[in-house]
């Protein structure tokens, strides 16, 4: 492993699975053992944010529920009776080290929005300087899929606070002992230094009875956060002093590697966050000129668009071969202008749909 000489600013992924003996009830052993660790790392000049799992567990076993509910608002009800029980035990455990947490109830809004955005990390960053100790989860109270206003795991989260404060260390604490090379020799990898579909097709869905991710979103999460310049290990939260060990360069899990160019402010913004408005499908050359070239996307590489978007609005780019989005970018034309370049394209084909400035590959 190659963690940073000195990391100045580590997230730490924390899942329900090892905050919790079982479902509903909390290892207060392990949280003690966890809060040891980020004060010995504050003493030593690190700054710490938590995203912390849990709330909903922790509803579901104060309601005395016998199963995670599947209906959304039971679901918001159990995250609204467990949130306070969750900090209130984080704010008694560091108590005893003199250090003062702080709740954050984030949904994707606070992040996709630039206004909300930027005075979120204002605010982490003065708690930060403090030695205050963020302790941050998904609002599952007020979010939800239907309204696209839900991260869709603390996983993922944790990468877009990596991004969003500049993290130099992403530490996903989870019950995996990193990521297993399923079709291989089933050991743990070391070490990963791209995300690729190989990479990808060694993950599984896997659920636990309390939590929400499993090995996907875990390498969804690691390929934003290295995208953006920030390495991310995915260690087992069962180790003894696994957050002191990872930093201290101890090889645990599987570690991967950050992207060495590192992006900008703006190419990250572009990346990760702000609503996408609508979809464009681009073919094989297309594709190529933006890969391999950097290039601008026009108008003779789109096969079609489809979105109420307008200028200056995100869009996603997607492959016609792999129906994978690879790119977002914000646009240069509306989609009624769009609609008119189409019906002419042989004549309109170098008309530039997404300036190269305001495009950024995933």
């Amino acid at each position: 492993m190659s963690t940073p000489a000195k990391v100045r600013r580590v997230v730490i992924k924390i899942g329900t699975a090892v905050l919790t003996e079982k479902l509903g009830q909390l290892d207060i052993l392990r949280m003690e053992q966890i809060a040891a660790d980020i004060a010995k790392l504050i003493k030593s000049g690190t700054q710490v944010a938590v995203v912390s799992s849990g709330a909903v567990g922790l509803g579901v076993g104060r309601l005395n529920l016998e199963a995670k509910p599947k209906k959304i608002s039971s679901i918001q009800k159990c995250a609204a009776v467990g949130q306070g029980l969750l900090i209130e035990t984080w704010s008694n455990i560091f108590k005893k080290h003199s250090i003062t947490v702080a709740q954050l109830l984030l949904t994707r809004d606070d992040v996709d929005n630039q206004h909300r955005h930027n005075t979120l990390k204002e605010l982490i960053d003065e708690m930060l300087a403090e030695g205050i100790v963020p302790i941050i989860n998904e609002n599952d109270s007020i979010s939800a899929a239907e309204l696209n206003i839900k991260f869709g795991d603390n996983d993922v989260l944790s990468a877009l606070l990596s991004s969003l404060i500049k993290a130099d260390f992403l530490m996903i604490v989870s019950t995996a002992p990193g990521l297993i090379n399923t079709l291989g020799d089933g050991q743990v990898l070391e070490r990963v230094e791209k995300i690729d579909a190989s990479i990808n097709a060694l993950a599984t869905s896997a659920k636990t009875a309390a939590g929400t991710g499993g090995m996907v979103t875990k390498l969804k999460a690691a390929q934003i956060a290295t995208s953006c310049g920030c390495p991310v290990v995915i260690v087992s939260g069962r180790l003894a002093n696994v957050i002191l060990r990872v930093l201290d360069g101890e090889n645990l899990g599987t570690y991967f590697a950050a992207n060495t160019k590192n992006a900008s402010s703006k190419k990250r913004w572009v990346a990760h966050f702000g609503k996408t408005k609508g979809k464009i499908i681009i073919d094989e050359g297309a594709m190529k000129a933006l890969r391999d070239k950097g290039g601008s996307l026009l108008l003779a590489g789109i096969n079609s668009m489809s979105g109420n978007f307008s200028q200056g609005d995100f869009l996603d780019i997607v492959s016609s071969s792999s129906n994978e989005v690879i790119a977002r970018g914000l646009s240069d034309v509306s989609c009624e202008e769009a609609v008119e370049l189409l019906k002419n394209k042989t004549q309109n084909k170098s008309h530039t749909i997404i300036h190269r400035d305001n495009l950024a590959l995933l």
